[in-house]
């Protein structure tokens, strides 16, 4: 499965992939609004988990690199959630992009496209977001690729213990317009 856009190749994983993942989820400004940066285990063992989510379901955060250069930048894509929640099962979209290439609407021009996949290929009726409020960045993509936030929905995020200041989560849902 390979989904293009004008400046991005969203792909599956491969192995060369771990060492750029590695950096990008040990850059602090990158895991700002996570819970801590990961170590190189981690970062591997997260490879792993979304390989076999893969597996799993036939889709997932696809590994997204520039198509100029074929560089790794990190991913956009799309996850089961494991954790329990009023909104779940569902299906989430996210991106993790390196620091290097925010402010340019790549995160945006790979959601949109995997938007388009959700809804076209997977027949997917709808998706849902989710971060940290104060978390704009990611915020901004939601808006841009059409979702919308209700406050009433807002949620502590069962993974992350009570007092934990990065805990409140917004969500945001988008639904496959009827055609």
């Amino acid at each position: 499965m390979l989904i293009q856009t004008e400046r991005l190749q969203l792909r599956r994983w491969t192995e060369e992939d771990r060492e750029p993942f590695y950096r990008l989820n040990s850059d602090p400004r990158v895991m700002e609004f996570m819970p801590e940066c990961l170590t190189r285990p981690e970062s591997d063992l997260l490879v792993e988990r979304i390989t076999e989510h893969f597996r799993e379901h036939d889709f997932g955060l696809y590994a997204a690199e520039l198509r100029e250069n074929q560089s790794f930048i990190g991913y956009v894509g799309l996850a089961v959630p494991s954790f329990k929640a009023s909104f779940t099962p569902c299906v989430e979209i996210g991106w993790r992009l390196s620091a290097d290439h925010w402010g340019r609407g790549l995160a945006t021009e790979g959601a949109r496209a995997v938007v388009k996949h959700a809804f076209g290929e997977l027949g997917l009726e709808e998706i849902v977001s989710f971060t940290v409020a104060e978390n704009i960045r990611s915020r901004r993509v939601m808006e841009k690729i059409g979702m919308t936030h209700d406050a009433s929905e807002d949620f502590d995020h069962p993974n992350l213990p009570e007092g934990h200041p990065l805990r409140r989560h917004v969500l945001y849902r988008l639904r496959r317009l009827e055609p």
